[in-house]
């Protein structure tokens, strides 16, 4: 089990820690690991189950494993109505991969998203949180080029 106290110890004593710790652990691994919740329901002393929820209430968090560059695209109305769906395609054709999976070299994840609040240039994708605006099915392999 890797040592995830360090992080967690950090945050011990500050308000709504358990979130700031959630936080940080994501900007190290991308994700929070499985372990972390059960060592940050000891830290943070709260029975497991509240550590989970508090982890997976977020939309933001990931528990579990995933790539090292996630690519969410917005499925709000407006971004449906810009082309989303054509967007999607052509992230899961160029990766090889659907919504929700990972590539098995680990780099990327592609996951739905709400509102990222960038409606005035849709459709929208982000990358790690870098949104790429106004994007089509033909500007998909440059944007994921950025990362190869």
């Amino acid at each position: 089990m890797a040592d995830y106290l360090n992080i967690l110890q950090k945050y011990k004593d500050v308000p709504g820690g358990i979130i700031e710790a959630y936080h940080a652990l994501q900007r190290e691994y991308n994700y929070i690991p499985e372990d972390a919740i059960a060592q940050a329901a000891e830290v943070f002393k709260m029975p497991k189950a509240k550590a989970y929820g508090v982890a997976t209430f977020y939309s933001y968090f990931k528990v579990g494993k995933r790539g090292r560059y996630v690519v969410r695209i917005c499925e709000s109305a407006p971004c449906h109505v810009a082309g989303a769906a054509e967007v999607v395609k052509a992230l899961e054709q160029q990766l090889g991969i659907k919504m929700g999976e990972t590539t098995a070299d680990g780099k990327f994840t592609l996951e739905f998203t709400e509102c990222v609040g960038q409606c005035q240039a849709t459709p929208v994708i982000t990358i790690n949180s870098k949104p790429y605006h106004d994007v089509s099915p033909d500007k998909v392999a440059g944007i994921l080029a950025e990362y190869q």
